[in-house]
């Protein structure tokens, strides 16, 4: 306990408080300060200028990261005939329909993403109490309701990352590396991360869209973005 608490001392001892960092520089103080006996997850939180609960202010998306999450991700799919074995081929650990969703309904959510085919969608609702809340719900605008599985499988297994902004806080957080990647690959992912959901900025935002960016690793303190120069 003593030495987890001298290492976060000094990690807090290299990060300046009161000010804000390039990507770049940022990318550089998280890695250093990643010194767990695991490979630290590098997460990204934005704070947004936005209402999430008014529909015109709700910030949603995907981002293909260029050197993909680090992360292995479990994809189950929703299709059936030639569209379920085109999601085995692509590499879809789970693929089913009205089983999987007896299966999910009895518990397993030994998953990570979830795609649809659109003919599934109906069988799919009925697991929205279940699949809503966790952020898991196909989805055609991020394209997770598609008849294209085998893209799809393949982008959420290569590093797409989903973001939705919260309702409360209006917060986005995500994983978008980890500690074993190079200043430069945190940095990259980084800035497509940013620029995704600054493309992403709703017609009824006002004012600032972006207000604040940081990033951290797991174990580590956050890292102040400069938001103006991302």
């Amino acid at each position: 306990m003593a030495k987890t608490g001298k290492r976060i001392k000094a990690a807090r001892g290299n990060v300046d408080r009161d000010r804000t960092y390039s990507v770049e520089e940022a990318a550089k103080i998280v890695k250093s300060n990643a010194s767990a006996k695991f490979d630290e997850t590098i997460d990204i939180a934005m704070n947004l200028g936005v209402d999430a609960r008014h529909a015109d202010q709700m910030v949603r998306g995907v981002v293909s990261l260029p050197h993909g999450t680090g992360k292995t991700v479990r994809v189950a799919v929703f299709a059936k005939d030639k569209k379920a074995d085109e999601a085995r081929e692509a590499g879809a650990d789970i693929v089913g329909d009205a089983d999987l969703v007896e299966k999910i309904q009895g518990g397993f959510m030994e998953f990570d993403r979830v795609i649809a085919t659109p003919d599934m969608m109906g069988l799919v609702g009925r697991l929205g109490k279940v699949l809503g809340p966790r952020n898991l719900m196909p989805n055609p605008k991020v394209g997770t309701v598609t008849p294209n599985v085998t893209q799809a499988v393949k982008d959420a297994k290569g590093g797409a990352v989903e973001f939705r902004v919260s309702k409360v806080g209006n917060l986005i957080h995500a994983g978008v590396g980890k500690a074993s990647f190079t200043d430069a690959q945190i940095a990259e992912n980084v800035k497509a991360f940013i620029d995704a959901v600054q493309k992403a900025k709703p017609s009824g935002a006002k004012g600032t869209y972006i207000k604040r960016i940081a990033i951290s690793s797991t174990m580590g303190p956050g890292v102040k973005v400069d938001a103006a120069a991302a």
